[in-house]
């Protein structure tokens, strides 16, 4: 079996398209359809069924799939020993993280890591939504939960806490309110529920059962905007609302803690940038532990 077929074999799959994963590995689309009919002569098994939207594995392409990741796995360990990767810290590292956490906390400071390692490259990726890691949409996952499937390590990075808030300005002209019964009175900033990336984040029933936004946002930051425009009550994180001196925390609500976790593919266990990237996030959170708490 060949290694460079099997290869772009992972990235058709992990595309979920011939052409996106031409794109992908920079071959052209001709080239990526012989090469996987080249595979699948190999095996004696058709791969992938087309689709009209794209191309979507076999029951043979599935468990080819789990046969290909642990090479890949072998490969990425053989260059790492024997290719000098060691040697230095160099590459790209795309990583993927809530936009909360993405913007407030790890723009500012990532770009340290890069003057550190002048020839790593760092894709920051800080939108609401879950990154695949086994197609490869990320490197390293920044999740409000621990996977609990697929070949991942996950390290647990910090807890941290959400609280009610509102503006200075809300609150001049329309007070605070002193409980949950209260809130029914006020105008309420919130998420939208349905495009929430993890039922661990659908929080507000922790806050009044009967919590009903009247303006929602998709987005952490946006939520905070909103808060701070006067557009009415919210629940923020807090390490985000402390950094704001025109926001003011309502006391009634008891804080709601999560936790925040750095994953990645097992596959990826030996690669160097990979690890200090990761090292890099753990360290930089425990020095800033205090924002959290």
């Amino acid at each position: 079996m060949n290694w460079d077929d099997v290869r772009i074999f992972l990235a058709v799959a992990r595309a979920g398209q011939i052409l996106g994963a031409a794109r992908r590995l920079g071959l052209n689309h001709a080239t990526v359809s012989r090469r996987v009919a080249a595979l699948e002569e190999a095996v004696g098994a058709k791969l992938f069924r087309r689709q009209p939207t794209g191309s979507e594995l076999t029951p043979a392409g599935e468990r080819l799939l789990n046969s290909a990741e642990r090479m890949e796995a072998d490969m990425i360990s053989v260059r790492a020993e024997v290719g000098g990767e060691g040697e230095k810290i160099s590459g790209t590292v795309r990583i993927g993280a809530p936009d909360g956490f993405g913007v407030s906390f790890l723009a500012p400071r990532l770009g340290a890591l890069t003057v550190r390692y002048p020839e790593l490259s760092i894709q920051l990726v800080p939108v609401p939504r879950s990154f695949s890691l086994s197609k490869r949409e990320a490197d390293i996952a920044i999740t409000v939960d621990r996977p609990t499937e697929g070949r991942l390590i996950a390290a647990k990075l910090i807890d941290y806490s959400l609280a009610l808030y509102a503006s200075r300005a809300y609150a001049a002209e329309h007070g605070l309110p002193q409980s949950a019964e209260e809130l029914s009175k006020h105008r309420l900033v919130g998420y939208v529920p349905d495009l929430v990336i993890s039922p661990t984040l659908d929080y507000a029933a922790e806050i009044s059962d009967t919590w009903s936004a009247s303006f929602a946002v998709s987005s952490a930051m946006g939520q905070v905007e909103a808060v701070r425009s006067g557009a009415g009550i919210g629940i923020l994180h807090s390490f985000i609302a402390h950094r704001h001196e025109d926001l003011v925390r309502i006391p009634f609500a008891e804080p709601i803690r999560r936790n925040y976790w750095l994953v990645y593919h097992e596959s990826m266990r030996p690669t160097r940038r990979i690890q200090a990237v990761g090292a890099f996030i753990g360290e930089i959170v425990e020095q800033e532990r205090r924002l959290f708490v």
